[in-house]
């Protein structure tokens, strides 16, 4: 839009703001939300080299609104429809309420969360001659009616229960309406629809007309608008449902998922679920669905005898998943939608529920069969990876677990083996061990004997570990020599080794030629100036180890190694006694 024709947009604001002779509460234009108040600073600075009203406000949860406004109702959509018509404001823009916000940012030391603004007055506003008519639309005090208040009932009558229990969520949601949805138009509801009435200009009779109740259904869907909210009926999966596609179109149909994916700045995506199964079908679908990137870790979980729901958020999103089974076919969705912009969510989340029809088909089992193939991907969808993965192993017969400090930092879930829970009993970060207890009894085939005594210098040693960090199914083993019994610089509780392992080899045992345990492996060491040659490694040393076991009333086997074992007994040992550490 024109410079001009933006001054003039705001003059009449302005001046509509001056005839105004009633207080109400503000209304924002909510342009986007950001996860850091830096990022937020660098991109209101933006707006505010080009376009008038930009505020900045707290959202909650670590994320940061850039706002324009205060306005009326009116004046706000006219800026809504205006800014995102010409580009200057995102599409999925929107109207949003002061209570959305905590604490303004932006601009420094101003405060505008208390602000109200005025209601216009009964003369309609003049157009400037630059302005064309047809972008501000002039407004009136009263709104003649279109029925009279006994047409009005009469129409009223005709609506069902569930369409009144409807109005009555559309007032409730205005702000006018607090008590039960109950589709019962009693005093409370009327007294509400007078008050609607009263703050749109209309007549205050208790009773809405036709065009008033789709006018106000008109105020609650404005939130959607530019969401492209419509029914899409998917036949290959059976489902038919509302899916806003605005801002996800259908990127793939991989068994048993049908993906919708963004098409637009808002990082939205609706996944369609059909197959045919029973109740074992869907239990282990639900184990499946919890695998996945779209389903964050934290949020609550219900699995029934015939149905479940997840619900997972994170900084960046929500995930809501609904599936239920009827008559040997397993349906359902997913919505995943950005953190930040609830009230959106909500509604579209709402609309989805409430359109969802089953129709007649399931999705072939073969859908997808031709899709190029991703071991970081399941039907399309990309499996939840750990923030980090190392080694570990098992210490004595309960299923404790010793592994590296290293894995076990600023950890949301620790898994072993990626199948079971654990909790972190305690970290020595001078010796660099964690200790770990699975949440479940674990009964290990086999645990760590530790040598009673010193092994032999030059002595051939292994060490065990996931060195792909979990690519492989079983750990590898990599052999090299125990070089000195200390470290460089004379520490009695570190052994110096010459091999060279990967990253996921650590935490795992170190093996003397007998099998017994003579240490741990430790990470690599970063950020430091000195570059060690690359078969120089280092381990916690088993006596040091076994003393912080006892310190924490830990007891572990102990003996001394017989013989020397063939290195496929070895690998054997090993297998049966490292474990993969994750951290989520």
């Amino acid at each position: 839009m024109p410079r001009f024709l933006l001054t003039i947009l705001f003059a009449v604001v302005m001046t509509t703001r001056a005839a105004f002779a009633q207080q109400e509460d503000a209304v924002w234009v909510q342009v986007e939300a950001q996860p850091s108040l830096a990022q937020a600073n660098r991109q209101i600075i933006n707006y505010a080299n080009r376009l008038q009203d930009v505020n900045g406000f707290a959202l909650g949860g670590g994320w940061y609104g850039i706002a324009l406004g205060p306005y009326n109702r009116a004046d706000a959509e006219t800026v809504l429809r205006a800014y995102r018509r010409d580009g200057l404001i995102p599409r999925d823009a929107y109207i949003t309420f002061t209570s959305s916000f905590e604490s303004q940012f932006w601009p420094i030391g101003a405060n505008l969360l208390n602000v109200r603004v005025e209601t216009p007055a009964a003369e309609p506003l003049a157009q400037p001659e630059a302005q064309p008519a047809a972008q501000i639309a002039p407004e009136t005090e009263t709104i003649v009616p279109d029925e009279t208040p006994r047409e009005a009932r009469a129409s009223e009558a005709q609506l069902t229960r569930d369409e009144k229990k409807e109005l009555q969520s559309w007032l409730k949601w205005a702000g006018f309406y607090n008590a039960a949805i109950d589709g019962s138009y009693g005093r409370g509801t009327r007294a509400s629809m007078s008050a609607w009435q009263a703050a749109n200009g209309y007549e205050t009779t208790g009773v809405l007309t036709t065009a008033q109740r789709a006018a106000l259904k008109g105020q609650y869907n404005a939130v959607l608008d530019g969401l492209g909210l419509q029914s899409v009926s998917n036949f290959d999966a059976g489902i038919e449902m509302m899916i806003p596609t605005e801002v996800v179109s259908l990127k793939s149909a991989e068994y048993p998922f049908v993906t919708y994916t963004p098409t637009a700045d808002l990082d939205a995506q609706v996944v369609m679920i059909s197959q045919t199964g029973d109740q074992s079908t869907l239990f282990g679908l639900y184990d499946i669905m919890q695998t996945l990137d779209i389903v964050p870790l934290e949020g609550p979980r219900e699995r029934k005898d015939n149905s479940f729901v997840l619900v997972g958020e994170d900084a960046a999103r929500i995930s809501h998943t609904e599936v239920s089974l009827i008559r040997g076919e397993i349906k359902g969705f997913t919505l995943v939608w950005p953190s930040g912009d609830e009230e959106r969510r909500r509604r579209v989340l709402t609309e989805m529920r409430s359109s969802f029809n089953r129709i007649d088909g399931v999705l072939d089992p073969s859908a997808g069969s031709n899709a190029v193939q991703d071991i970081d991907l399941l039907a399309g969808l990309e499996i939840r990876k750990p923030k980090l993965s190392r080694s570990g192993f098992y210490i004595d017969n309960k299923g404790t677990v010793i592994t590296t400090a290293e894995a076990v930092g600023s950890c949301q879930r620790i898994t072993l083996d990626d199948e079971y829970d654990a909790e972190l009993v305690g970290v020595n970060d001078q010796l660099g061990v964690a200790v770990l207890r699975p949440q479940t009894s674990l009964a290990p085939i086999a645990v760590a004997s530790f040598r009673n005594s010193q092994p032999r210098l030059k002595s051939e040693v292994a060490v065990a570990g996931y060195s792909f960090g979990g690519v492989l199914s079983a750990p590898s083993v990599t052999f090299g020599t125990l070089s000195d019994l200390r470290g460089l610089e004379g520490e009695e509780t570190l052994t110096r080794l010459a091999l060279a392992p990967l990253p996921g080899d650590a935490g795992g045992p170190v093996f003397d030629t007998g099998g017994s345990v003579v240490g741990m492996l430790l990470p690599k060491a970063d950020g430091t100036s000195r570059q060690l040659p690359g078969d120089v490694s280092f381990a916690a040393s088993g006596d040091a180890i076994r003393a912080l076991l006892t310190q924490e009333g830990i007891t572990t086997d102990a003996g001394e190694s017989l013989g020397i074992m063939a290195p496929e007994d070895l690998t054997a040992l090993a297998g049966d006694m490292t474990v993969l550490v994750s951290c989520w």
